[in-house]
């Protein structure tokens, strides 16, 4: 099947990204309940390095997002990646991580890192098959009761 979006690099502000990251909140409130469900500092302008927006190629319409932010001069970490329930399944996630990767490795970033929520084991099992591993919590995370954090070393 060939691919049926387009991955652009966006400002972290523009119009679609922020629509779906706020369908992405909306998700994870539903799975979580409401309130503060996201450990330490969410990602902003002036944190977020690098922000990607996938296409519908016909439509128009956006379908997914990632963002990397700097953790320090070897590593970033993986935020607000989302795919909308409809293009789940595609391929259109693993493509969204190879280009926050390829995004990485360019700035001289050999290790990526996240954080995923126990109550999202679709995340979970896609990591791990993407090659990354569970590590202990890390910076903001640990201590956090709801999170899972993953590593991986990009070659």
């Amino acid at each position: 099947m060939s691919e049926t979006w387009d991955i652009e690099v966006r400002p972290w502000d523009d119009p679609a990204g922020a629509a779906l990251r706020k369908e992405q909140r909306a998700e994870l409130d539903a799975r979580y309940g409401g309130g503060n469900h996201e450990p330490g500092p969410a990602p902003s302008a002036g944190d977020i390095d690098h922000f990607v927006v996938a296409f519908d190629r016909h439509s128009g319409g956006a379908l997914g997002c990632g963002a990397l932010r700097r953790l320090d001069s070897g590593s970033a970490e993986i935020k607000r990646m989302y795919v909308v329930p409809e293009a789940r399944g595609t391929g259109l996630a693993t493509a969204l991580l190879q280009v926050l990767e390829a995004a990485a490795l360019r700035r001289g970033w050999s290790t990526i890192r996240l954080e995923t929520g126990t109550a999202q084991p679709d995340a979970q099992r896609f990591y791990e098959r993407e090659g990354y591993h569970r590590i202990p919590l890390f910076g903001s995370y640990v201590g956090s009761t709801l999170s899972v954090c993953y590593e991986r070393t990009l070659a």
